[in-house]
């Protein structure tokens, strides 16, 4: 069986589809991707930028979450440095009722230096900040009492799921990986580096806990399926350099994302992260992936025409997955 996800992060650009259309259009590709077998959606959040990038997850989360009915909905990734823990919970566990379970979140403590002066948090002490509020916010999801600033408190609804829903926890460090043992039910590292799953498991075992899921993405960022692929790059450059360059943007700034900032849209094509394939060439890149990697789309790209998108999904699901 074939894992694919959808992933949504909303920007909209000058040059795309304005933000109303495609926030409706989201929904209705969730709608579309559940029917047709898709294994996630995943929502993912940063601050204050110009082309509208998703803040609001959990909303987002909850909304695709009520347009579907049998793909789990990733929150991938929620930033707890700056939530309140026991908000943040709250609003989770609701999560975790509207998707009847289908609920998987994964937090991170930030990198971006701008979102840190937007809410006022030193960005030199996110890594205690997160660990503080990240061992609150784990406990708050199994309902169970839970003590925050001399307060011993418990937050409803309690969890749908068992013991709370499921909780991944991300980032590009060793502290992360430890973090992950400590507090998660499973580890999302950044990058493909061995050594940080190694050091996931062996703080599993010093713990005395079995480790869970290792979930590391390979290959590219986004596959687009078109009969025509030099065409589709004509449509999907723009967006393309947009996305990689803002990602860009923020890697430089931080040691362990692996996007670059490129000049044009042929060094975002060469750049590997974005893949445009006819429906034969799909099959067999798809069947050159390691076992149980998941095929990634973003059909609404910094902008991407929702109808452009949609259709190489639908290819896709008529022409590909059949012959895998």
């Amino acid at each position: 069986m074939v894992s694919w996800t959808v992933h949504l992060d909303m920007r909209a650009p000058s040059f795309g589809t304005p933000a109303p259309e495609l926030y409706r259009a989201a929904l209705d590709l969730a709608a579309w991707a559940d029917e047709h077998g898709v294994q996630s959606i995943a929502v993912s959040e940063h601050h204050g930028e110009e082309d509208g990038y998703l803040p609001s997850p959990l909303v987002m989360a909850a909304a695709v979450a009520a347009r579907t009915e049998r793909a789990f909905v990733a929150v991938n990734a929620l930033a707890l440095t700056w939530r309140d823990p026991l908000l943040a919970a709250e609003e989770v566990l609701v999560l975790d009722h509207l998707s009847g379970g289908r609920a998987v979140v994964t937090v991170v403590p930030g990198y971006v230096p701008s979102e840190f002066e937007l809410f006022g948090v030193d960005r030199r002490r996110r890594g205690a900040i997160f660990e503080e509020k990240l061992a609150v916010f784990a406990e708050a999801l199994t309902g169970e009492p839970v003590t925050w600033d001399g307060r011993t408190v418990r937050v409803t609804p309690p969890p749908g799921s068992r013991p709370r829903p499921m909780l991944v926890v991300g980032g590009a460090s060793r502290a992360a990986a430890r973090r992950a043992a400590r507090y998660g039910d499973a580890f999302a590292p950044t990058t493909d580096d061995g050594t940080l799953a190694a050091a996931y498991r062996e703080e599993c075992a010093a713990l005395g806990r079995d480790p869970g899921p290792v979930f590391v993405h390979q290959g590219p960022m986004a596959l687009f399926v078109h009969r025509d692929p030099e065409e589709a790059w004509r449509v999907i450059g723009p967006h393309a350099l947009h996305e990689l360059n803002q990602y860009g943007k923020w890697a430089a700034m931080h040691e362990g994302h692996p996007y670059v900032d490129v000049t044009d849209v042929e060094a975002a094509r060469a750049s590997g992260f974005y893949r445009v394939e006819t429906p034969e060439g799909a099959i067999e890149h798809v069947r050159s992936l390691p076992p149980g990697q998941t095929v990634l789309f973003k059909p609404l790209m910094a902008g991407l025409d929702p109808a452009f998108g949609r259709a190489g999904l639908e290819l896709f699901v008529d022409e590909v997955l059949p012959k895998l």
